[in-house]
């Protein structure tokens, strides 16, 4: 069940109040008769959270993920029009992880999705070539290996045209269906931005159109140039770039956002109330030999180098987060590739068609091959089951909570609903 919250009246609906009252008989009973809330937790369910690691052109094998998980959703519900919001509470992405959760998020005009999970692959398939358009400028320009110095004009023109309303208007982090988070990097301040639909809820000073938010995702250093993006009230200025070098894998801080906002989610008590699927983009399996890297002059060193950090930040994100949940391990899900393939990766910044295909095989080698998990103190170890039937049974999960909800008492989000004055 999920409960509106009146833009604007900080008032909550009859439920919520119902649920205030619930959970503070239950903190009264705590306090007079050792009320033990494990054996009498409030049966809240739990807060549904997807997120989409960043990865440029990698972005394809996260889609083409998206897009198995929900063909599964339909076929579990019977439901056609099924799509990936209706069953997660909570989307965070990094880089084109944030293009990927605008797109699945976005409210198209009717309360529905804007697009289904398999027109974000296909559109990273099919409008690359203009998305990463060579171009020959930029400030960057001497850094970049030949082929590699992208056109932002050529990528803005695609967005714009994605995250644009039927009246017209720039589509902004208000018309989201359900709290999104994208993260950048402010250079202007010199830590860490983090787009987020709740805080643009609250003021308009925290509400940014999706295309320019999008776009500064993107703007990886050495291919894109920053962008300074502004409010839609032109009152916060940021100078942002894509965040991908500190928050590679934004899971950790979907995760802090949903324990944290209580007005959303009061029932979240810990790890145990949330269930989570972490998307990665693919490892960059790459070797390289001493002969070669011993050679390499700096501007040869960027990409590997962005790629080690990438790489070491997600994994080191991942077993945290393995940690942390113990013995609720299962609720929390990591799909990516398990670094044993005979599969090319492909490039995460050619648009080619050659590369597109190669990506794609690549994609579906992922489904297929067995997952990792993180063990806390342990390093990794290979699974019985494949990322493909790990995914059905998440799809199984999503959907029992799904229905649960139906007939559930207490709300296990209470959602605020945005409003605008024309």
């Amino acid at each position: 069940m999920e409960v509106g919250l009146e833009a604007g009246h900080g008032r909550l609906s009859c439920d919520s109040n119902n649920l205030s009252y619930q959970i503070f008989s239950a903190l009264e009973n705590n306090f007079l008769f050792g009320y033990d809330w494990e054996k009498e937790r409030l049966p809240g369910g739990k807060v549904r959270i997807l997120s989409i690691d960043g990865g440029g052109m990698h972005g394809i094998v996260a889609g083409r993920t998206l897009a198995y998980l929900e063909e599964a959703l339909q076929k579990k519900t019977g439901d056609s029009e099924a799509r990936i919001a209706d069953f997660f509470d909570v989307v965070i992405g990094t880089g084109v992880g944030g293009l990927i959760a605008a797109m699945l998020f976005a409210n198209d005009g009717s309360g529905r999705p804007l697009c289904r999970a398999e027109e974000v692959w296909r559109l990273l398939a099919e409008e690359g070539s203009r998305m990463f358009k060579p171009t020959s400028g930029g400030i960057f320009a001497k850094f970049r290996r030949k082929g590699a110095n992208f056109s932002g004009k050529s990528m803005e023109r695609v967005l714009k045209r994605l995250f644009s309303a039927k009246d017209g208007r720039s589509l902004t982090l208000k018309d989201t269906l359900k709290p999104i988070l994208i993260p950048c990097y402010d250079l202007s301040s010199a830590a860490p931005f983090l787009f987020s639909r709740a805080d643009a809820l609250e003021t308009d000073n925290f509400d940014f159109r999706l295309w320019e938010i999008c776009r500064a995702a993107a703007a990886v250093p050495g291919f894109f140039e920053p962008v300074q993006l502004s409010s839609v009230d032109g009152q916060t200025i940021c100078t942002a770039i894509d965040a991908g070098l500190v928050m590679s894998n934004p899971t950790a801080a979907a995760i802090t956002h949903v324990v944290h906002h209580k007005q959303e989610f009061p029932l979240v008590v810990g790890v145990e109330d949330l269930l989570v699927l972490s998307v990665g983009t693919g490892q960059f399996d790459r070797a390289y030999n001493y002969e070669k890297v011993r050679r390499w002059g700096a501007d040869q060193w960027a990409k590997p180098v962005i790629t080690i950090v990438g790489d070491g930040i997600s994994d080191t994100v991942d077993h945290a987060i393995s940690m942390a949940f113990g013995q609720s391990r299962r609720n929390y899900v990591r799909i990516q590739s398990n670094g044993f393939t005979d599969k090319c990766v492909g490039d995460t910044d050619d648009p080619s068609e050659a590369n597109v295909k190669m990506l794609l095989n690549f994609a579906d080698s992922v489904l297929k091959q067995k997952g990792m998990e993180s063990v806390p103190f342990g390093g990794k170890r290979k699974l019985s089951l494949s990322n493909a039937e790990r995914l059905e049974w998440f799809a199984d999960e999503l959907v029992c909570e799904h229905r649960s909800r139906l007939s559930r008492p207490i709300p296990t989000v209470v959602l605020k609903q945005a409003t605008r004055s024309h």
